[in-house]
């Protein structure tokens, strides 16, 4: 009996010393979890009130964490923040399509305008209180301290760099991955164009273009321009008189219509009858006649917008698959 007693005392005890080792493990998890959790919380915001050194066309700006409030003073500002997921509180209005380019209007429906490209209302800006601005130094230089005392503002250079705009717009942002990724499908989409494009074309590969756009009293020659820069991209070329870093040539005499030769003409232009009389004139004169691209029945008109207006990467994508429609190539 005694026996038994000691084995009952012994029993409890264990018990008590296996429930006493559960519980301090059990606090101990429930510490551990709280104090990663809390970690987790110091990191993630001290991640979100990191300070960032941006390098733009108008200098080095300092931004905080990851912009919230998005406005965008050019176009292709706008495409490309929808390409990220992003929805400005306030755009600038489009050049044609107006107020907004159809394929961005699902995206930017009820978007605060905030006046055109060339002459934003900063007033207007300033009410939405943003987290950044981007604009772009041949648009905005004038302004650019006006809007920087509103909002740290970020720059491009040019309006059409499609690639610079989604390069400042992943480090602004803090959203690099996703710039890597718009990237990085961009350069795979390019390859397997040109790829394409040289299987079927053989010989006649890489294809000779010219840009053309009319206006209402003169006609253009784009060369590094938006649309230029995607062919040189996809592998096309240029003739050698329109070999230049310049946007283009405008072209006032129609005795220079020789310039514009080539084997094949893109052209563009807004759907106005001032214009359309004009593209008439010019293409019954003798000389446009002589033109490769018109004896080879090789002139082929294009969306003003994919193709000019938008300058950003989804028109861009828009503009590739255009190209491989054209070329009656699989995407």
């Amino acid at each position: 009996m005694l026996n038994n007693q000691l084995h009952k005392k012994w029993g409890l005890l264990l018990f008590v010393l296996i429930m006493v080792a559960v519980l301090a493990a059990c606090g101990s998890e429930g510490d551990s979890s709280e104090n990663a959790s809390s970690k987790e919380g110091e990191k993630s915001s001290s991640d979100n009130s990191k300070e960032r050194e941006i390098e733009h066309a108008m200098g080095t700006t300092t931004i905080e964490g990851t912009p919230e409030n998005v406005v965008t003073l050019y176009q292709g500002a706008t495409d490309t923040a929808t390409a990220f997921g992003v929805e400005p509180v306030g755009i600038v209005e489009s050049w044609v399509e107006k107020p907004i380019y159809k394929y961005l209007r699902d995206d930017l429906e009820g978007t605060k305008l905030v006046g055109e490209e060339t002459q934003p209302n900063l007033e207007e800006i300033s009410k939405l209180e943003p987290d950044v601005i981007f604009a772009s130094k041949l648009r905005h230089e004038e302004i650019y301290e006006k809007l920087n005392k509103i909002a740290p503002t970020v720059a491009i250079d040019q309006v059409y760099a499609y690639k610079e705009t989604v390069k400042l717009m992943g480090k602004t942002l803090n959203k690099q991955d996703k710039s890597d990724e718009i990237l990085t499908n961009w350069d795979e989409r390019i390859k397997d164009f040109n790829k394409k494009a040289a299987e079927k074309l053989g010989d006649d590969w890489p294809v000779n273009v010219s840009i053309l756009n009319f206006r209402s009293d003169h006609a253009r020659i784009y060369f590094d321009s938006f649309a230029g820069t995607v062919l040189r991209e996809a592998g096309f070329t240029r003739p050698e008189n329109q070999q230049s870093d310049k946007w283009g040539m405008k072209l006032t005499d129609k005795e220079s219509i020789n310039e514009m030769n080539a084997d094949v003409f893109y052209v563009f232009m807004s759907d106005d009858p001032a214009i359309k009389d004009n593209y008439k004139e010019w293409t019954n004169h003798p000389l446009w006649q002589n033109l490769d691209a018109v004896k080879n029945d090789e002139v082929h008109m294009v969306d003003e917008v994919t193709w000019n207006m938008a300058g950003g990467i989804r028109a861009a994508n828009l503009m590739l698959d255009d190209l491989y429609d054209r070329f009656d190539l699989e995407k």
